[in-house]
């Protein structure tokens, strides 16, 4: 068995198909969810650049999508790792997403694009970000504050 495989299930465990508090992660859901994008990280495609991201997405009912990075000759075709998992999610029916986590190979942890950032905010814009680099260390942030005032279908004239 994956430890991809493994760590999802460890997080199935955890969460019991209950309700996810974002703002409320625990220790284990926040390892775990790290560990799942982890361990996808390694089947990320990224010939030109060497750069390989993993992610994790974690529902609000619970539910685990993994997603890596996919590099293209033509650059601009490239699918990073968070819309990757979001892709997922969406393909299995999730329409809610509690929290993520990215993870790189860099000394700092990495934040995501803009264009990630704008996907994510589609499926929760108060989820918990958990970002990881080579090391132990886990920046967490919600992503409100790293897109603060995100492009909605809901604006001022109502949704579109």
């Amino acid at each position: 068995m994956s430890s991809a495989t493994l760590a999802i299930r460890a997080i199935r465990g955890l969460s019991r198909g209950d309700e996810v508090d974002p703002m409320n992660l625990t220790k284990d859901q926040t390892a775990a969810l790290v560990a799942a994008a982890r361990a996808v990280q390694g089947r990320a495609y990224a010939p030109a650049s060497q750069f390989r991201v993993g992610a994790a997405v974690l529902s609000e009912d619970g539910q685990t999508f993994v997603g890596c990075n996919v590099e293209n000759a033509s650059y601009g075709l490239t699918i990073c790792a968070e819309r990757a998992a979001v892709c997922a999610a969406v393909a299995a029916g999730v329409r809610r997403v509690a929290a993520v986590a990215i993870v790189t190979d860099l000394d700092d942890p990495a934040r995501p694009c803009g264009a990630c950032r704008q996907v994510l905010a589609e499926f929760g814009p108060s989820m918990r970000v958990l970002l990881a680099g080579h090391g132990d260390r886990v920046i967490e942030q919600s992503l409100a504050d790293l897109l603060p005032d995100p492009f909605t279908f809901d604006g001022p004239l109502g949704p579109a």
